[in-house]
């Protein structure tokens, strides 16, 4: 098992210091720095504070022998498009047991028609990992409420919908929601 950290941590533009302070206990970069290196063993414990970090699943931090890729052939910065410094790829996104999908049949909010986004079900217990984030809430009879989750009270969500000038509806103990985490754009 490769890690993945360094290459993680740099496509988000972040130091050492950044993740080591993001890190919950936080701890120091030199730290990162020998786990990212492989002169310090990556527990599973170090692997799921580092990905908490980065805001990254902690299969995302790991390479695995049957795992595919793609090559990074250009990195757009400030002053556009170059090649990279030295030879970087990208994982294929893996699909987890919790995930599904929806595609957007109209366009809504940031959404266009044709878009796929991928969703991770979550526990009631896990609510607050969603917050300020697009949730799919499961509705009687079929329908489901695609909008921003605002906050949770008292076992109520506050949900804003994507339409322009929608109102704030608020849906009392559901089961599970499922909040996007991955959103397919064909060009």
């Amino acid at each position: 098992m490769l890690s993945r950290i360094r290459e993680v941590r740099k496509s988000q533009g972040l130091t050492l210091a950044d993740v080591a302070a993001r890190c919950d206990p936080p701890t120091t970069a030199q730290t990162i720095g020998r786990l990212e290196t492989g002169m310090r063993t990556l527990s599973i414990d170090w692997l799921n504070r580092i990905a908490a970090a980065l805001g990254v699943d902690s299969s995302q931090l790991v390479q695995l022998p049957d795992q595919q890729e793609l090559p990074v052939a250009a990195v757009f910065g400030a002053k556009g498009a170059h090649a990279p410094e030295q030879e970087e790829t990208m994982l294929v996104p893996a699909i987890g047991g919790r995930s599904i999908g929806m595609r957007m049949a109209s366009s809504i909010g940031e959404y266009r028609q044709g878009d796929e986004v991928w969703l991770e079900q979550i526990e009631p217990e896990e609510f607050a990992s969603a917050l300020n984030l697009d949730v799919l809430v499961p509705r009687p009879g079929g329908r489901f409420l695609f909008a921003r989750l605002l906050g949770r009270e008292d076992g109520k969500l506050h949900l804003l919908p994507l339409e322009a000038g929608a109102r704030q509806q608020i849906v009392s103990d559901p089961v599970w929601i499922a909040k996007a985490i991955r959103l397919i754009r064909k060009l």
